[in-house]
């Protein structure tokens, strides 16, 4: 099980962005559509991206997605045939409609890369990785940070059972991260420090929803994460770096199809199992 589940919130297109998605890219599937429990509409539909689930969320306009958090999507060529020609193809899906951050190009860090916001401002970085070093897998979540990358990472790192800090990389003028890899449950993740100034910050349009086995660790990651108390809202938090996670239980379902579940979880801030 994925323990770790990033959710994008849509103005009421998550259906359309999930068919968009199943389409443009390769082993993709639209999986776990849930309806709203009074309404029937989808509330929330899944997204299996070569086995990487990502939830999107039938929100409205309150929130979107940033360029905070985006997705690295890594073409190997050592483990997929024409790599190159698969990233392009994708790049000219995802571009049309989009806006083009970091045209596709060779960097020093890529032979070939390019980032953008797709036309429903989901924010992705195409590269082409060497195929000498170790395989990444092919989506990997990037966070974006304002001069925190390190300590973030390092907290996030020291907060999960398990988990580690992989390859670090600073600029050398000011140490701030220009990369940092780190896994928590054993799912990949990537941070950066921006080296300039950014318009955008992190929102509730991209949280990450953590699988927690069991109160105890509900609590636990509840306690280590929250740093805003005004905003703990049905199992949803804000940490001190301004980034949105949603705590719930590893057996949400079971609990949600309980008579008045849903009710009783919208009077909650943090998700208490015993009062479903």
């Amino acid at each position: 099980m994925q323990r770790i589940v990033p959710t994008i919130w849509f103005n009421r297109n998550a259906d359309e962005a999930a068919e968009f998605y199943a389409d443009v890219f390769p082993d993709t599937l639209v999986d776990a559509r849930v309806p709203h429990p009074e309404s029937g509409e989808t509330l929330t539909v899944d997204v299996l991206i070569d086995g990487y689930r990502v939830t999107l969320l039938n929100g409205g306009p309150e929130f979107g997605p940033t360029p905070a958090i985006s997705f690295f999507v890594n073409f190997d060529p050592s483990r997929t045939e024409d790599a190159r020609g698969a990233l392009d193809r994708l790049w000219n899906r995802l571009t049309d409609g989009g806006i083009v951050l970091m045209p596709l190009d060779r960097y020093d860090f890529s032979e070939h890369y390019g980032w953008v916001a797709d036309r429903f401002g989901v924010n992705w970085q195409l590269m082409l990785t060497d195929p000498a070093g170790e395989p990444r897998p092919y989506i990997i979540p990037n966070l974006m940070y304002g001069g925190q990358a390190r300590q973030a990472v390092d907290d996030y790192v020291a907060l999960f059972p398990g988990a580690q800090v992989g390859t670090r990389v600073t600029y050398p003028d000011s140490g701030e991260v220009m990369f940092s890899e780190f896994q928590l449950y054993g799912e990949w993740f990537t941070a950066m420090d921006s080296a300039v100034e950014q318009p955008f910050t992190f929102t509730p349009g991209l949280s990450l929803m953590v699988n927690a086995h069991g109160q105890e660790e509900i609590d636990r990651l509840w306690n280590g994460l929250s740093a805003v108390a005004a905003l703990e809202r049905c199992g949803w938090l804000q940490d001190r770096y301004g980034v949105s996670w949603q705590i719930v239980p590893d057996n949400m379902a079971e609990l949600m199809a309980r008579p008045g579940a849903y009710q009783r979880m919208l009077g909650m801030g943090k998700l208490v199992i015993d009062e479903f």
